[in-house]
């Protein structure tokens, strides 16, 4: 018996991976320089980009159009913008208290949206995984009967 080597072969999977080590917020909230596409796209269709993060969020595209705020600036708690902050925080085990969203949804709405974005765009990125795998088979050789080999025939 003889050993025949197969070559390794790459095996490639893409797994969204949530960052479970990280336990706060991935920018501050005036990080707009972190991400300019994300906060040009708050800045000039502020309504668009919270029906766009809420989407990437996985709830409901028209959400954001119930909130009273929807301007970017609001007399009173935005509720819907305020429940958004409270769930991304839930679902990335973010530390904080319903009257911090409270407060940050108030005072500075435009800017929690686009930090909520930047978040959501940071932990959904996919993770590649690549893996080779060598193996080693017996596989037995049988005598073969050789044939002899003619050249090609010229015309």
């Amino acid at each position: 018996m003889h050993t025949v080597s197969v070559q390794p072969v790459a095996v490639s999977q893409t797994v969204t991976v949530s960052h479970l080590n990280v336990n706060d917020w991935s920018s501050r909230m005036c990080d707009c320089c972190e991400d300019m596409g994300i906060c040009c796209f708050a800045l000039w269709c502020f309504p668009c980009f919270q029906c766009s993060t809420v989407s990437d969020h996985g709830e409901c595209l028209c959400l954001p159009l119930l909130d009273l705020g929807w301007t970017g600036y609001s007399c009173s708690c935005p509720a819907v913008s305020m429940a958004m902050r409270a769930s991304v925080r839930e679902r990335y085990k973010i530390p904080g208290s319903i009257c911090n969203d409270c407060c940050v949804t108030c005072w500075c709405l435009s800017c929690s949206w686009c930090q909520m974005a930047r978040e959501i765009k940071k932990r959904k990125q996919p993770v590649s995984i690549v893996t080779a795998h060598t193996t080693s088979t017996a596989v037995p050789i049988h005598h073969i009967q050789s044939y002899p080999v003619y050249p090609p025939p010229t015309y």
